[in-house]
């Protein structure tokens, strides 16, 4: 870093999205039930300030604010993906909640959940991660099950559970580092964690960040959860995670093997799941998890090459807006069985297209975002000398294809049917992912100052 600084302004990103939060809920308070909408539009005006005053220092100088947050290149990025995909998933929200008595209450939770993505890819201090890890969860859980059906409220129990027992577990691991290291600023840690306090940090992270063995909440979450949540769920705070993970792995601990063996058995479980399922959002689900295991590979190489890094941040800006997109499409045609979709190209063909697009983007179809993104991971794990693990994740990406097309190809076979919903996200999501992957090159050119 290049310097320390207790200037608020440093985390004016952070600011505006807890402004808009507050806003909106005393807004919330005081406007009718049918003018609640409004509270939307405040979010996003403060989801659109946080994105204007990242892109206004994304290429300035690292700064490490207050001495436990890190204001640098990877916390930019997952600021720049937060907000855009929170942006995008608050009129999927306003179309599922339009009309409900805590109407307000929906987009502020979604608010305070990104928030706490955002403080967890910022934190460099143990103390500041739990506190991370609990703004991101807790919102979560009661956005999970809003609805109060019996889905949702089962999908919230189990979500619940497993995140407050691992939860616990990584509080355990951070308190034995302090008492081994006598410190809780990644910097004074210099990797030297001891190998039962990084599984016991690991167990928590690896929650928000739907890897193995805390990925179960993910796929009842995103069946039992309205769609614009699930689509929000699986896809907002793996960037906040995943950024937070790296940093652990820069600085706190140093286990390459153990994160590369959770990356393979990651991508494995979450195809293999995938594979039978017949409910779209729980296929979406598994897809999220083996896109975890994807992600899990630049972790393991941390500090290993200088490819790590970039293969991280893009493929996790990649990921979000290809699977929102993917999610967009389900919450538009309003089902969730794969023979819903027969005949969906004939009655909305560019929503079809749109899927097409997005499904071949989390394949790692070129010229999608997801694709230069898995050629930087093949790559950084290649760099790094664990070429095996590269390997397995080119034949995971291969077998991940069947599931895919298992969906694509009822998209253009006869059927009956009919949207329920303007699909205008899903073409936004997936004309992103396009334009991600064919101005890559000029993407991946934003200077870094990196981890340090």
């Amino acid at each position: 870093m290049t310097g320390m600084a207790e200037n608020p302004l440093d985390l004016l990103p952070e600011l505006l999205i807890l402004a808009g939060a507050v806003l909106g809920l005393l807004t919330g308070l005081f406007v009718p039930r049918e003018r609640q909408g409004v509270v939307a539009w405040i979010c996003a005006a403060a989801l659109a300030g946080s994105l204007a005053a990242t892109l206004a220092v994304i290429g300035g100088p690292d700064v490490m604010a207050f001495e436990s947050f890190a204001a640098d290149l990877p916390t930019n990025v997952a600021r720049l993906t937060v907000a855009a995909a929170t942006m995008l998933v608050l009129p999927l929200a306003r179309s599922w909640a339009r009309g409900d008595r805590r109407e307000s209450e929906v987009y502020t939770l979604v608010m305070l959940a990104a928030l706490g993505a955002l403080v967890l890819a910022g934190a460099d201090d143990l103390l500041v991660l739990v506190a991370a890890y609990l703004l991101a969860s807790i919102p979560a859980y009661a956005l999970t099950g809003f609805a109060k059906d019996a889905a949702g409220t089962e999908a919230a129990l189990k979500y619940y559970l497993l995140g407050a027992f691992l939860g616990v577990l990584m509080l355990a691991g951070v308190t034995l580092v302090y008492g081994t290291a006598g410190a809780t600023a990644y910097p004074g840690l210099d990797r030297a964690a001891p190998g039962v306090a990084v599984v016991l940090l690991l167990a928590g992270m690896l929650v928000k960040a739907g890897g193995v063995p805390g990925h179960f909440w993910v796929p009842d979450a995103a069946e039992g959860a309205s769609r614009p949540v699930a689509a929000f769920l699986t896809t907002v705070p793996k960037a906040g995670a995943f950024v937070a993970l790296y940093r652990l792995a820069q600085d706190v601990f140093d286990q390459p093997m153990l994160l590369a063996v959770l990356a393979a058995v990651t991508m494995t479980l979450g195809n293999l799941a995938a594979f039978a399922q017949d409910n779209v959002r729980r296929l979406l689900a598994y897809s999220t998890v083996s896109q975890a295991g994807y992600l899990l590979v630049p972790v393991a190489m941390a500090g290993r090459g200088e490819l790590a890094e970039p293969a991280l941040l893009f493929y996790v800006a990649a990921y979000a807006v290809t699977n929102l997109g993917a999610f967009a499409v389900v919450a538009a045609a309003g089902t969730d069985r794969l023979s819903g979709y027969a005949g969906l190209a004939r009655r909305s063909p560019w929503l079809a297209f749109s899927l097409v697009v997005c499904l071949l983007g989390l394949v790692g179809t070129p010229p999608t975002a997801v694709f230069v993104g898995k050629v930087l991971v093949f790559a950084a794990a290649w760099q790094g000398g664990y070429a095996w693990l590269a390997v397995v994740a080119a034949l995971n990406t291969v077998a991940s294809l069947f599931y895919y097309l298992r969906w694509i190809r009822p998209l253009y076979a006869a059927g009956e049917g009919e949207t329920q919903g303007n699909g205008w996200v899903a073409y936004v999501c997936a004309a992103v992912s396009l334009g991600l992957g064919i101005a890559s090159g000029a993407v991946l050119l934003i200077p870094s100052g990196g981890i340090n």
